[in-house]
């Protein structure tokens, strides 16, 4: 496979989450990602506890871990010298440090003007700029957790969802710079932010207050668009999603699961009527499917093309038939020799998945190897000599 940013240069200086899934969607597109860790122990995501444990085997594969201490006025030097050599930066520190430490845009543009330098920030400019954030603070404030959560009790989203797609936001920046670099030979500063993304997740219920001038109810207490769209209970108790979106699934769902009586109930026959007795048709539905096996359920929604998924665990995910066969999950190994599977990225390039050339680095792996690459560099340089 020819992968599409095979020969661009990216030096990650970034921790957690928005910042090293941005490197790693780039690192899979084929960029050479080197992230920049701190000396000793290096970036302190490898080493969070319970729920932080999966973020950094999960958005640092594909990369080189290069160690320097960005305080020291050597190290500087060191990392000027290697942004020197990028064409792509990414950074999610608060604003300002890069520019304390005289890695700012305006000060690497000097030495490097066609760099593409992407910050990712809590916000963009404005009245919030210097605030600290993270997804839970954005989630709050950008009204997603209000809309997650049922009245009352604002939640989470489940996954750090603003932190990724702002990564992946990022990536849109970056790559669309390239593009305009390779016309105009100039490179670019972006920004993507957190906040303003959530506000992006939100907008459609954003609009909807606009055109209703009413509050939009919680996704939990939401006025249902269909009778049919809920989560039911097996025979063993376990959960199911079934929908029925048309009037030809409608009728599709009452004749799989044997209920006549209500598909030949006049008063049933438009979705807005069902939706207006959505109790009663839930209540019949749900003491046909408590009769029957999980297993039996999947099989007559599938063989009816009705919409079903049954409620799975993260853990479930591992032994997923589609993702297994498809081969969505790759093997990584992490540096203590621990083995674990990890998505790839979904998506495919002529039916292939963008595959995982290397697994996550141990600290500074690759720092000597990159030191000797800036002084061979640096001697070509200063004798005329280019790598060829």
């Amino acid at each position: 496979m020819i992968l599409p940013l095979d020969g661009v240069r990216v030096i990650e200086i970034s921790h957690m989450v928005m910042g090293p899934s941005c490197g790693m969607i780039l690192a899979d597109l084929g960029a050479e990602v080197i992230k920049v860790e701190p000396r000793g122990d290096g970036d302190k995501t490898r080493y969070l506890p319970g729920s932080g444990s999966g973020l950094f085997p999960s958005f640092n594969r594909n990369k080189k871990s290069f160690q320097a201490d960005l305080a020291d006025p050597d190290d500087q030097e060191t990392v000027r010298m290697l942004l020197a050599s990028a064409d792509v930066v990414v950074e999610n520190f608060r604003t300002g440090k890069m520019e304390s430490y005289g890695l700012g845009y305006e000060a690497l543009k000097e030495i490097n003007p066609g760099i593409v330098y992407c910050s990712l920030k809590g916000f963009l400019g404005g009245p919030y700029g210097n605030r600290p954030a993270l997804d839970e603070v954005v989630q709050m404030l950008g009204g997603l957790g209000y809309m997650t959560g049922p009245p009352g009790r604002p939640l989470r989203a489940g996954a750090s969802v603003n932190d990724i797609m702002g990564g992946m936001f990022g990536v849109i920046g970056i790559m669309s710079a390239l593009m305009v670099r390779e016309r105009t030979g100039e490179g670019a500063h972006l920004t993507s932010s957190l906040f303003e993304n959530n506000v992006f997740l939100v907008g459609n219920h954003m609009v909807q207050a606009e055109l209703t001038g009413e509050d939009v109810e919680p996704m939990p207490n939401r006025m249902a668009a269909w009778a049919v769209y809920d989560i039911f209970r097996s025979a063993e108790d376990q959960m199911i999603f079934v929908a029925a979106v048309s009037d030809s699934q409608w009728r599709v769902l009452c004749e799989v699961f044997g209920l006549h009586r209500l598909a030949e109930d006049e008063d049933l026959a438009t979705n807005p009527q069902r939706v207006a007795q959505r109790d009663r048709i839930h209540a019949e539905l749900q003491s046909v499917l408590g009769s029957l096996p999980l297993a039996r359920i999947e099989e007559l929604c599938d063989g009816a093309g009705l919409p079903y998924a049954k409620v799975n665990k993260p853990s479930d995910l591992a032994s997923d038939p589609h993702l297994l066969q498809t081969g969505a999950l790759t093997p990584t190994r992490l540096p203590d020799g621990t083995e674990v599977l990890v998505p790839l990225l979904p998506l495919a390039v002529n039916g292939e998945h963008l595959p995982k050339r290397s697994d996550i680095p141990a600290p500074g792996e690759h720092t000597q190897e990159i030191l000797n690459s800036l002084e061979v560099n640096s001697r070509q340089a200063n004798t005329g000599k280019r790598t060829p």
